[in-house]
């Protein structure tokens, strides 16, 4: 439609030009002695638009024509950078597909035709990698390097978390450390510390770690709870048989890490192995004071040394709290023994083997029994014990 209304347009003034031309008798007369011209005024018009054209037209052949050289080379750029693109695009769609081959073909290629060459080298450097290529992923990690500041993340990243998947955790913590000194400790590199802290056994630095990721939310209290207890037990168990070392540590320990009933279960433990069974009685008192743990009442008997009458009626008292607990039942008959208190130990010991039957219980019987010579009854006891410990 618009191209008929053009061509209605063209016509029309056309039709004008003609009759305004018929009633235009002007002429002009051009002197260049000894010449004298004369033309009409209609043709010096059409002469002169003409001519306008033709010079225009000239102009822009010409200036197409030395502008040519330019426009080719950046079409060419243009292709080779599309090129390039693709070449990209088909390394990461190859290493995922698991052609790692191909991948550093095309990632090569991609570098080569420099578009994009530190995200080019780095695909190349991933893609040697997986093919277990040594030489050449060193190789491209070299030309992601001299990429400098720009791609300098991208490379400790991926040196620490290939390092993470080859089990060299020490490689891993280099790269790591070169990474804080830039401050750039996100939330992926936190987890990779935490990994290689873990697999280290540095559980000073691992708990450290768990309390930034708790921090920046990118993990949830509950989930890093148990992450902080066993990075403290193996704390613990790294100064096993150093009550001074253990005590030490666990004042380190923040206040409410240290209100975890299981960590300080094995914090008792640690120290009665250590022969600090005064300390672990304090803290087995102090967390039962907060909330009541069966397991904690029954590392409590173990606890030797001190004030046993002490540890008894502090016992004592929490039974009236809780009558029907084994553990704490067998702890009164441990504490009974070491009191001397014959009787009232046979009686706490036979009471926890009454609610929960358990070999603790009548391995201390059958001790019992030998201390008051009754060969008999701490045979039958032994027996028992190990029925129950097959089982």
């Amino acid at each position: 439609m618009r191209g008929l209304l053009w061509l209605l347009g063209l016509f029309a003034l056309a039709a004008a030009l003609a009759v305004a031309g018929r009633y235009n008798e002007g002429y002009a007369l051009l002197v260049w002695p000894p010449y004298r011209v004369q033309i009409s005024l209609n043709l010096l018009i059409v002469l002169l638009v003409g001519g306008f054209a033709a010079i225009y037209a000239l102009t822009r052949l010409v200036a197409r024509t030395m502008a040519l050289p330019r426009a080719v080379q950046r079409y060419r750029q243009r292709v080779g950078r599309e090129r390039a693109a693709q070449a990209i695009y088909d390394a990461v769609r190859l290493r995922i597909e698991g052609r790692f081959g191909q991948a550093l073909k095309q990632a090569t290629a991609a570098y080569e035709a420099g578009e994009s060459r530190g995200l080019a080298a780095l695909l190349a450097a991933r893609a040697a990698h997986s093919l277990r290529d040594e030489t050449r992923y060193r190789y491209w990690l070299g030309k992601v390097a001299e990429q400098g500041e720009e791609m300098r993340l991208a490379r400790l990243m991926t040196e620490a978390k290939l390092a993470v998947e080859d089990r060299r955790f020490d490689d891993a913590a280099e790269s790591l450390a070169e990474l804080q000194v830039g401050g750039q400790r996100h939330i992926a590199a936190l987890r990779l510390a935490l990994r290689t802290a873990q697999a280290k056994g540095d559980w000073v630095e691992a708990v450290r770690v768990v309390r930034q990721l708790v921090k920046v939310k990118a993990l949830t209290p509950e989930l890093a709870e148990p992450v902080k207890r066993r990075a403290h037990q193996e704390g613990l168990k790294q100064r096993a048989g150093d009550a001074l070392a253990i005590n030490t540590y666990w004042q380190d320990v923040p206040r409410d890490e240290q209100r975890d009933p299981r960590l300080v279960a094995s914090l008792a433990r640690a120290l009665i192995a250590a022969g600090d069974g005064s300390s672990a009685q304090k803290a087995i008192e102090t967390q039962l004071a907060l909330g009541w743990d069966t397991t904690l009442a029954g590392i409590y008997g173990r606890c030797e040394g001190g004030e046993v009458r002490s540890r008894l009626a502090k016992a004592e008292d929490w039974l009236t709290r809780n009558p029907r607990d084994p553990q704490l039942l067998l702890t009164l008959g441990r504490l009974c023994v070491q009191s001397q208190l014959w009787g009232k130990a046979e009686s706490y010991l036979e009471a926890s083997l009454a609610i929960e039957p358990g070999w603790e219980a009548h391995v201390e019987l059958a001790h019992l029994a030998e201390r008051i010579n009754r060969t008999d009854d701490a045979n039958r006891h032994y027996r028992a014990a190990a029925e129950l410990s097959r089982r």
